[in-house]
């Protein structure tokens, strides 16, 4: 009965024990690779039409606390817009719209900046600010680890252009538009990479 009871007590404390060591483990603050990270975006015509293109993250980083997401920062370098869809003449006169007064002004506000407010569980709340407007976004985040102290996050972000005053285009706010109307939203599929 004693070594039944002490086999039983020693499978407990290993199940305590692996419960409880990788989040201490992957706890931490994690500087990310601006290089290695990724963040690209689609945006649509109301005819279904779809441009999708990159922008370049500048630098940020990520706090682990307690296994779950509990702060992080990150600048976006708003004058590295991209079009990916587009070749030629055609790809450099859409860049140069998106980067004018019609969509981001980056000559003016030449970064975005998200910051992150919470997390419950997978659920991220953050603060987004592009042209200086700031406004709340809530997005999941699915974050991997590897045993060298690397760390993936990703994220699929929607954002309403129109509260941060990109109305070019917007059926929201121009009537007669027709199928020259873009869609209000855009989406964003991010891939952080970082260490600590």
């Amino acid at each position: 009965m004693k070594k039944q009871i002490t086999i039983i007590s020693s499978i407990i404390s290993f199940v305590v024990l692996s419960a409880f060591t990788p989040t201490s483990d992957i706890d931490g603050f994690y500087r990310i690779d601006a290089a290695a990270s990724k963040i690209e975006w689609s945006g649509s015509k109301i005819t279904g039409k779809t441009h999708t293109g990159t922008v370049n993250l500048m630098e940020g980083g990520l706090q682990i606390s307690g296994g779950v997401v509990s702060n992080g920062k990150f600048s976006i370098d708003m004058t590295t817009i991209s079009v990916t869809d587009l070749d030629g003449d055609m790809k450099g006169k859409l860049e140069g719209h998106l980067k004018n007064e019609d969509f981001f002004n980056v000559e003016k506000f030449k970064t975005a900046n998200i910051a992150i407010k919470s997390a419950n569980g997978n659920q991220i709340t953050a603060n987004l600010t592009i042209k200086g407007i700031t406004h709340e976004v809530t997005f999941p985040v699915t974050i991997t680890y590897t045993d060298s102290g690397e760390m993936t996050a990703t994220a699929n972000i929607e954002v309403d252009r129109s509260k941060f005053d990109v109305r070019y285009g917007s059926g929201s706010f121009f009537d007669d538009l027709g199928d020259k109307a873009i869609d209000d939203i855009l989406k964003f599929s991010v891939t952080l990479k970082g260490s600590k």
